[in-house]
């Protein structure tokens, strides 16, 4: 999950984003260096969820980051890279999505009423793009294990600044899901419905804007310490489902790697 830890390293973007939680995602992933590295830590993740009286998860993030020129390995997703070069890095991507509702975590009694929707894993296309004023980074990733058969994109542009041993990396972005995604995430079926006493609703796809911040300070050559957010405004679909009950969603990460 060094993907939402540490954006840049050395020569060239070397961060992504937890996909940590992701949440995180390994939609906000992508880059790298461009020599072989090697990297083994861990964290830990709180993740903020939007659904009615449920409870805050804290999360074990394991910190396994694999680097070089046509592979990378972080945290929940991996990829093979089409393109690799400094200013231009496409690839085939794949990661798990943890996202989930369990029903049971809710203090909520209808939303006990309703089905568990699973964690899933998700495959595609990522692209950054650097400049000397930050870069592009973006995935496009679909659902490949038929749980919600949702399309998810993700876009942001981030900046990194270094300033010997600390890097600071904020960002902006949006991300957009279809409405598969939101409907088997958000949505309540007429069973569901007529179980719990909550109105059905199905979504349609919505944009949710996010800004986020990751720092890594460099205790030696080799170890590093690690924090990184997103606070994401929901889409008017999210919101209006009546299993919500926030207009936001957040995600805390920390912990520390040891680059071999």
């Amino acid at each position: 999950m060094r993907q939402l830890f540490d954006y840049r390293k050395e020569r060239t973007v070397t961060k992504i984003k937890l996909v940590a939680l992701g949440v995180l995602t390994a939609s906000c992933a992508f880059a790298a260096n461009a020599e072989n590295t090697f990297s083994l830590g861990a964290g830990v993740g709180v993740v903020e969820s939007p659904y009615k009286q449920y409870d805050k998860r804290v999360l074990p993030v394991p910190v396994i980051t694999y680097e070089s020129d046509n592979f990378w390995f972080r945290g929940l997703g991996g990829g093979y890279y089409l393109w690799n070069d400094a200013a231009d890095k496409l690839s085939i991507t794949a990661f798990y999505s943890p996202w989930e509702f369990k029903p049971k975590d809710s203090d909520n009694r209808q939303l006990r009423q309703l089905d568990r929707r699973k964690g899933t894993m998700m495959a595609g296309l990522s692209y950054v793009h650097n400049t000397d004023y930050g870069f592009l980074r973006t995935t496009l990733a679909g659902d490949v294990l038929d749980n919600s058969n949702g399309v998810m994109w993700d876009i942001g542009w981030l900046y990194n600044y270094n300033n010997g041993a600390l890097s600071l990396t904020p960002g902006i972005g949006v991300e957009w899901a279809s409405d598969n995604l939101n409907n088997y995430y958000y949505g309540v079926s007429r069973s569901e419905a007529r179980r719990s006493g909550l109105n059905s609703y199905d979504p349609d796809n919505g944009w949710s804007p996010y800004l986020e911040l990751t720092v890594s300070y460099r205790l030696t050559d080799s170890w590093t310490v690690y924090g990184a957010g997103r606070y994401t405004h929901l889409s008017d679909e999210i919101k209006d489902s009546p299993m919500v009950d926030k207009s936001w969603g957040g995600l805390l990460s920390t912990g520390v790697t040891y680059r071999f």
